[in-house]
């Protein structure tokens, strides 16, 4: 089943809000990139056909870990470290979805090394969190809810576990769940909205714990 544009206008380009769309994955034949674009299509229909359109000034940024060259991990230290090439794109956003599959009961290194070469970039702005896998990826979630509340993240309650996706592609080879899981990423972006204009207005306005 195809998903309308209209269908999740939960966040949009009328609500100035920057988001980042995070593929965490960095393996051959991944389903990561696919199902970001679906997110991408619900939050802004130009950033899934032209992802480099997402960049600036559009309010959806597809951020893929496999594209990204971070630095030597023998320089990070906690908090600091060299400048990573995406470390503007992140502070630039107001909030975050994380597209991860689920590896061995977890989510993968390539995720963790992005999310740990970054630290002020993250802080008290909110994410969700859509994991993918034979039985949804739900694991990853878990695990992944835990670094992000280390780091200040303020993580939806409703997040999206995706089974077995790959069963799920058109002829184009598009992601195209079922209305259940559409309504899903509806009800999740509903909610990441709520979070990121209270955080958004809060860290405007108050002064942050220390």
């Amino acid at each position: 089943m195809s998903v309308s544009t209209d269908q999740h206008s939960s966040l949009s380009p009328a609500a100035g809000l920057r988001v980042a769309v995070i593929s965490g994955s960095v393996r051959k034949d991944r389903m990561g990139p696919t199902i970001a674009r679906w997110v991408a299509a619900a939050l802004n229909p130009a950033a899934a056909l032209d992802p480099a359109a997402a960049v600036d000034p559009a309010p959806v940024d597809l951020i893929d870990v496999a594209d990204v060259e971070l630095p030597d991990d023998s320089l990070l230290y906690p908090g600091g470290g060299p400048k990573s090439e995406v470390a503007d794109r992140i502070a630039a956003a107001d909030a975050f979805v994380f597209v991860t599959p689920e590896y061995n009961h977890s989510y993968p290194a390539s995720l963790k090394r992005l999310i740990d070469w970054h630290y002020g970039e993250w802080r008290l702005k909110p994410a969700t969190i859509v994991a993918y896998g034979v039985h949804g990826g739900y694991a990853a979630i878990e695990h992944l809810r835990g670094v992000l509340a280390e780091l200040s993240v303020v993580t939806a309650r409703r997040t999206l576990g995706l089974p077995a996706p790959w069963t799920s592609l058109d002829g184009q080879g598009r992601y195209t769940p079922d209305a259940e899981l559409s309504r899903g990423l509806t009800a999740s972006l509903a909610e990441l909205r709520w979070w990121a204009e209270v955080l958004a207005d809060a860290r405007r306005d108050r002064t942050p714990p220390t």
